[in-house]
């Protein structure tokens, strides 16, 4: 082969190579152009095609945490290519004050995800439908049958024997040298209270049906990593990740199984039990099946008991197995919130109890990226115009340990909470959320958490068993990388009453 033929070659090599360049450069310039005709709100530079912006996140770093580093790069209002989905990312108060206030009906709606289509029957779910009728009306019912305050004082004598029934199985199985599994304790005890609340059994010890179901939503989470891959990249599809909507499916009939046992296991109860009790969520949703069995079929009940569970059980175990290892960590503030205790009879009206909650919640939120909402028309953000059909996702956990916000944000301070009322942050502190669809759970959920934590601080001594890992997992719910374990000794007026 002579030296021209070999040129030749040399120059369609560059050619190909030169094309993809030239593609790539054409799109990013074109992109740009777009962007600002169309005034979206800012967005980091390159938008590559095909992937967007997803090349900023990698897979040894919580989402989250990924987030917020784009965001303190680049700015409080974000939107940005995730794969195929344009997001709107916000990371300030001010800007999630304005998507939960003047815009809090467009960002009612939710995404289309394959999470929402699996584990929310098709998005009819309480978690996941659209707002309207149907949602309107699932929320009304678990809000005035189970989540009011009203009905949550007349269930109060529930998590108070839980938290009994807690602390006796630790003196049960007392022995100073054994571990006790925290996340495992946590989780049976808060998935007892919402069972208990949900279907009116008494005095029954679920651990074994709790540590399934404990089994199913791991294994949930574990797929809905997968599945977010394949929402954002459908091409990856192609590569792996083809038979992730097999996985949801079977994760989901394991659900569904579990809940109908629950449901068809009370259904026979109540057969054979007489009136004149008040009546539990699952016997009011059995009377509305009786009266309108087109609407409220067995799926409907099970798909609203599931998001109850799961919801009330998971987060409340997690935030506490963070506050613990909190406290532990920190053994002055531990003492100060015993003295406290010691008191105040009243565990749930203490005041620096609730600031230990609330800081967790502050430092670890349950779901620190809120649930996905999404625009159903175009609105305006920040003065930039935000299309229809944006993913929002507000970054909780990003606006609550911003230095610019909060004084020594990466410090457990529960103090940084007295004479604060509830409720009144101008959007600096949002774990659960706001507007429409904000969680109805929150009363419960720190009833649940402020009866168990108060209940174990003043009746046993703790110490950690070696370091505390304080690394986040990946996951909606972001557990800790490695479970707690700690030992207790039970306080001498705990044994004196004991015995």
């Amino acid at each position: 082969m002579n030296c021209a033929s070999l040129s030749h070659l040399d120059m369609d090599a560059i050619h190909l190579l030169f094309l993809p360049l030239l593609f790539l450069a054409l799109y990013t310039i074109t992109q740009h152009f777009l962007h600002k005709l169309l005034n979206l709100p800012p967005t980091p530079f390159p938008n590559l095609p095909f992937i967007g912006h997803i090349y900023f996140f990698t897979k040894s770093t919580p989402f989250h945490r990924a987030l917020s580093e784009v965001s303190r790069r680049h700015g409080p209002i974000l939107f940005l290519r995730l794969g195929s989905r344009p997001v709107l990312l916000i990371s300030s108060p001010s800007a999630a004050h304005e998507c939960f206030t003047k815009n809090d009906i467009i960002f009612a709606n939710r995404p289309n995800l394959l999470n929402g289509k699996h584990f929310g029957y098709n998005f009819t779910s309480l978690a996941w439908a659209s707002y309207g009728d149907h949602w309107r009306n699932l929320r009304r019912i678990s809000a005035l049958e189970l989540l009011s305050s009203h009905k949550l004082n007349l269930l109060s004598s529930i998590p108070c024997n839980e938290a009994r029934t807690l602390i006796l199985k630790l003196l049960e199985n007392n022995n100073p040298s054994k571990n006790v599994d925290m996340r495992k304790l946590f989780f049976e005890h808060t998935y007892n209270i919402v069972t208990r609340m949900i279907t009116g059994k008494v005095g029954v010890e679920n651990s074994k049906e709790a540590e399934m179901f404990q089994d199913i939503v791991a294994e949930m989470s574990r797929v809905t990593l997968e599945a977010n891959v394949a929402d954002f990249l459908p091409f990856m599809r192609w590569f792996g990740f083809g038979n992730v909507e097999r996985k949801l499916s079977v994760v989901q009939e394991k659900r569904d199984r579990f809940m109908e046992n629950v449901i068809e296991e009370r259904r026979g109860e109540e057969e054979s039990d007489g009136g004149g009790k008040q009546k539990s969520l699952i016997e009011v949703l059995l009377d509305l099946q009786r009266e309108e069995p087109e609407y409220y079929t067995d799926e409907t009940i099970r798909n609203l008991f599931l998001v109850l569970v799961q919801g009330a059980s998971h987060t409340s175990s997690n935030t506490l197995e963070w506050a613990f290892s909190l406290l532990l960590q920190h053994p002055d503030i531990l003492t100060r919130a015993r003295a406290e205790i010691i008191r105040d009879s009243d565990i749930t009206k203490i005041p620096y109890l609730r600031g230990i909650i609330n800081e967790t919640l502050r430092m670890h939120p349950a779901a620190p990226l809120l649930t996905p909402h999404s625009s159903s028309r175009t609105c305006i953000v920040g003065g930039f115009h935000v299309p229809r059909g944006t993913i929002l996702l507000v970054n909780a956990w990003d606006i609550q340990n911003d230095p610019r916000t909060w004084d020594d944000p990466e410090k457990f301070v529960p103090e940084r909470f007295e004479g604060l009322e509830e409720g009144k942050n101008d959007f600096k502190y949002l774990p659960f959320g706001w507007g429409r669809r904000g969680c109805p759970g929150e009363n419960m959920a720190k009833q649940m958490v402020g009866l168990a934590l108060g209940s174990l601080i003043q009746c046993f001594e703790w110490e950690s068993i070696g370091e505390i890992d304080m690394s986040e997992g990946k996951g909606v719910i972001t557990p800790k990388v490695q479970p707690l374990r700690a030992r207790c000794i039970p306080r001498p007026f705990v044994v004196d009453l004991l015995s």
